[in-house]
C-alpha cells in the first residue's frame, strides 16, 4: 500500500522528469515555467509535510522517552518489590505446609460438618479464580510487552527522502533507553516457568474438587442414614401403637385356649412386623458403618492429598516468584545501565 509521502515522491519525480523533458526539447518558456512552478509547489508541499512529520515524530519520541519509559521503569521497580515480597511469603508458606506432614487422622472418625463443606466449596471457587487470574496475568503481560516491542520496531524505522534537497530534520535517537528495556523484558518473559506454576495450581484445583466430591458423597450417606433412622422410628411407633390395640383385641374369653382362638396355622402378625423392624435396624447399622468408614476415608484421603500437593504447589509458586523477582531485578539493572550510559555486562 502506497503512503501519502511515497505518492508525493512519485508525483514529484514524474513532474521533474516532465520538466526536464520540456527543457531538453526546447519547449516554450511559458510551458516550461508552468512545469517548473508545479515542481516548486510540490517540493514546497513536501518540505512542509516533512517538517510536520518531523514535529510529530519529535512529539512521539518525547512521549516515548520522557513519559512512557519512566512509567515502565516505575512499573519494573514495583514489580520487582512485589515479586520479592511474594517470594518471601511463598517460602514461609512452604514451611507451614511442611508441618502438616506430622498430622495423623487415622484414629479420627469425625464427620465433615456443613461449615467444613462450605469452606471447601469456597476454597474451590477461590482456586478457580486464582487459576484464571494467573493465566490472565501471564498472557496479558506477554501481549503487552510484545505489543510494545512491535510498536517500538515501527517507531524506530528511519524516515528517508529521495529528494535532492534534504529537509533539515532534528537528529533522532537511534537506540533510546526504552529499546533495551523492552527487548530484555520480552526475552526474559519467555524464560519464566509459567507452565509449571500454572500446572501446579491446576493440579491443586483438581485435588480440592476431588475432596469436595468425597465430602458430597459423605453427606449423601449421612442423609441416607437420617432417612433410614426416621423410617425406623416411624415404623417402631406404628408397631407399638398397633401392638397395643392388637393385644387388647386378642384377649380370649374365659375358658378358651389362646392358641385355639388364634387359629391353627395362621401367620403371626406380631412376628411379621417385628421382622420388618429388625431388617430396618440391620439396614441402618450397615449404613452407619458405611458412613463412618467413608468419614475416615475422606479425612485420610484429604490429608494425604494435601500432604502431597500443597508442597508441590508452593514449591512451584516459590520458584516462579523467585524467577519473576530475579527477572525484574535484571530489568532494573538494564534501566540503571541505560541511565548511566552503558549496557549491563
Amino acid at each position: 500500500m502506497t503512503t501519502a509521502g511515497e505518492h508525493m515522491k512519485i508525483e514529484y519525480g514524474r513532474k521533474v522528469a516532465f520538466m526536464n523533458k520540456q527543457k531538453k526539447h526546447g519547449a516554450d518558456s511559458a510551458a516550461y515555467e508552468k512545469a517548473k512552478a508545479a515542481v516548486t509547489h510540490l517540493h514546497t508541499r513536501y518540505i512542509v509535510d516533512m517538517q510536520s512529520m518531523d514535529s510529530t515524530v519529535s512529539e512521539i519520541s518525547n512521549l516515548r522517552d520522557d513519559h512512557l519509559y519512566p512509567k515502565l521503569v516505575s512499573l519494573v521497580d514495583g514489580m520487582a518489590r512485589m515479586w520479592e515480597t511474594m517470594n518471601i511469603h511463598h517460602r514461609n508458606q512452604m514451611k507451614i505446609v511442611a508441618d502438616i506432614r506430622s498430622l495423623d487422622v487415622s484414629q479420627t472418625l469425625r464427620e465433615t460438618t456443613e461449615e467444613q463443606y462450605v469452606r471447601t466449596a469456597q476454597l474451590q471457587d477461590v482456586i478457580e479464580g486464582w487459576h484464571l487470574q494467573f493465566q490472565m496475568l501471564a498472557t496479558h503481560l506477554r501481549k503487552f510487552i510484545a505489543a510494545l516491542n512491535s510498536w517500538l520496531k515501527l517507531n524506530l524505522i528511519p524516515i528517508e527522502s529521495n529528494l535532492k534537497e534534504k529537509v533539515s530534520s532534528p537528529p533522532r535517537v537511534l537506540h533510546p533507553p526504552i529499546q533495551a528495556l523492552i527487548r530484555a523484558w520480552n526475552e526474559h518473559l519467555e524464560k519464566l516457568p509459567v507452565e509449571l506454576a500454572k500446572n501446579a495450581i491446576s493440579s491443586f484445583r483438581a485435588i480440592i474438587l476431588s475432596i469436595k466430591e468425597h465430602q458430597e458423597d459423605e453427606g449423601k450417606l449421612k442423609l441416607k442414614c437420617a432417612q433410614t433412622r426416621k423410617e425406623l422410628e416411624r415404623k417402631t411407633r406404628a408397631f407399638e401403637d398397633w401392638y397395643n390395640k392388637y393385644a387388647q383385641n386378642r384377649i380370649p374369653p374365659d375358658g378358651v385356649d389362646a392358641e385355639i382362638s388364634g387359629g391353627a396355622g395362621s401367620e403371626d402378625p406380631v412376628a411379621k412386623r417385628q421382622l420388618e423392624i429388625e431388617i430396618l435396624k440391620k439396614t441402618l447399622e450397615g449404613e452407619l458403618e458405611a458412613h463412618q468408614r467413608h468419614c475416615k476415608q475422606v479425612r485420610e484421603k484429604s490429608l494425604v492429598s494435601l500432604k502431597t500437593h500443597l508442597p508441590e504447589l508452593f514449591r512451584a509458586l516459590t520458584d516462579f516468584s523467585l524467577a519473576s523477582s530475579e527477572m525484574y531485578k535484571r530489568l532494573q539493572a538494564v534501566a540503571l545501565s541505560e541511565k548511566r550510559g552503558k549496557r549491563p555486562s
